[in-house]
């Protein structure tokens, strides 16, 4: 029996792969494994896909020095970041509907800064009692460092999910942010889950880390017990370090997909920022184990249209 096939049939029997069970896959046939991850997506998440949208909700250079972020006012691109208060429900609303309307399933709150202060806090979840009541949509707030109490109010209104990544590896992390510290983004998932919410959490790859980095994202990403992990590829956008910086290659980019499919098979695995500058955007990862993703445009960056996401999807045989 292969490699690959007797680590299939150890999850399948409700095991875990470790993590030098995952690292010996980083040297399989990228065909076989690409496939045999698609294969364990199917066997525990069946054909679901989940596509959600995303909106700037609060605008403005970032107190944090993250030195892949062209918002992070360590970046001399901050200064091309928009600046505005938090939204306010008339527009909130209206965009929700729209998206509700051509077959999103999530929407994505997200506010710049390490934390949304407690005055936003109160006016967004006066936002989201009515966003329940108008949409079917799930809503997820990227706002930062938040505790519980915060948290609680945001549930209570109507949030259902958290999203906060990790980015990498703890280790690696360390070299791209101190301003605030990988403990500090636990504390807040870990707060999320105390309070009833589900949580998105993932990472940025092509920032410089290697294989074994974002392996250990995924690990940790298991133990926290995320519900979805998306996955960003770096925007070397201009002003930042990373300015010039190539990117992954897409045969890298799908073995990691797959990599992660074998550490995390219950999650949705969710193509995030970066996705356009793969040329099937995303297609084969699609077929590699992915089974989400991030649709129209993003925060800083230009995305996939939502007509062309849900034309492929359904072409691969995905219910949507």
């Amino acid at each position: 029996m292969s490699r690959i096939k007797e680590l299939q049939k150890k999850l399948y029997k409700g095991g875990a792969c470790s993590k030098m069970e995952i690292m010996s896959l980083a040297e399989e046939p990228l065909e076989e494994l690409c496939q045999a991850a698609d294969e364990v997506r199917r066997h525990f998440c069946g054909n679901t896909f989940d596509l959600c949208a995303v909106i700037s909700a609060k605008g403005g250079p970032c107190s944090e020095d993250c030195k892949f972020c062209a918002q992070s006012g360590a970046n001399p691109s901050c200064r091309e970041v928009p600046r505005f208060s938090l939204l306010g429900t008339e527009k909130l609303l209206e965009d929700a509907v729209e998206k509700d309307s051509r077959g999103m399933m999530a929407y994505g709150i997200v506010s710049s800064g390490r934390v949304l202060p407690g005055e936003d806090v109160e006016e967004l979840c006066h936002s989201l009692r009515l966003l329940r009541q108008k949409t079917s949509l799930r809503l997820c707030g990227s706002l930062g460092l938040l505790g519980k109490e915060d948290l609680d109010k945001l549930k209570a209104a109507g949030m259902q999910m958290i999203h906060n990544n990790l980015e990498s590896s703890e280790s690696y992390f360390q070299k791209m942010c101190t301003t605030h510290t990988y403990e500090e983004k636990k504390a807040t998932i870990r707060a999320a889950k105390a309070a009833g919410l589900g949580v998105c959490s993932g990472g940025i790859f092509g920032i410089g880390e290697c294989l074994e980095d974002r392996i250990d994202l995924a690990l940790n990403e298991r133990e926290l017990g995320v519900d979805s992990v998306p996955v960003n590829l770096l925007d070397p956008a201009p002003g930042t370090p990373f300015e010039g910086a190539v990117p992954l290659r897409e045969e890298e980019v799908r073995r990691t997909i797959a990599l992660l499919r074998f550490a995390l098979p219950k999650v949705f695995i969710r193509l995030a920022a970066g996705r356009e500058y793969l040329s099937d955007k995303g297609r084969a990862c699609f077929m590699s184990g992915a089974n989400a993703a991030i649709s129209g445009d993003f925060l800083t960056t230009m995305g996939i249209s939502i007509d062309k996401d849900l034309k492929m999807l359904r072409a691969l045989g995905y219910e949507i």
